[in-house]
């Protein structure tokens, strides 16, 4: 029979395994702001060219655009996508400029308990951006290389038209855009 001593030291063996097991778990990589580290590519992408077609990714598994986003641009934001542009506030720098990297926050057409989010690919002009997204089409389709229009009467992307793949034309409904959530903590940047 064991003893107290050997009790405890037996408990102790176990809770050191435990914790070497949970420190594998807490050492996963966390979002990395743009000071100069490169952060993994989790879907696969082909490579960029700035003139290639947009194009949906049919071999992929279908995906909602936030689970896209969230793992594309490193912003650890969670929930509907209606609802990021309200908790990016003090977490992210927010803006109505688009960088790459960024992730543009589109409002529901028909009231704001619906969302979209898309991530920047590409500044083609002051008026033009490029986007890749999930969901778009609401099959749960990848879509790359997208373009977005801004059709705002300030030049300010709170209004904008998004390219159908499908009919390869600008689509004909004009979202609102709340604007774009950049990657990086609040605090890393104010450091």
């Amino acid at each position: 029979m064991a003893g107290p001593a050997q009790s405890l030291a037996l408990r102790a063996a176990w809770l050191a395994v435990i914790a070497a097991a949970l420190a594998g778990c807490a050492s996963m990589p966390s979002p990395i702001d743009y000071g100069g580290q490169a952060r993994p590519e989790t879907w696969a992408r082909p490579p960029f060219d700035p003139n290639a077609a947009p194009q949906i990714l049919r071999d992929q598994p279908p995906l909602q655009c936030v689970p896209f986003a969230r793992a594309r641009s490193g912003i650890e934001l969670y929930g509907d996508a209606n609802t990021w542009w309200d908790q990016a506030a003090g977490r992210y720098p927010r803006s109505n400029l688009p960088a790459p990297g960024s992730v543009l926050v589109v409002r529901g057409y028909l009231d704001d308990s619906r969302g979209h989010v898309a991530v920047v690919t590409q500044i083609v002009s002051s008026r033009i951006i490029r986007v890749d997204h999930a969901n778009w089409l609401n099959r749960g389709e990848i879509s790359l290389n997208v373009p977005v229009l801004d059709v705002s009467a300030q030049n300010d992307w709170s209004e904008i038209r998004v390219w159908s793949i499908p009919t390869d034309a600008w689509g004909a409904r004009i979202y609102q855009a709340r604007g774009f959530i950049h990657p990086f903590l609040l605090q890393a940047a104010l450091g």
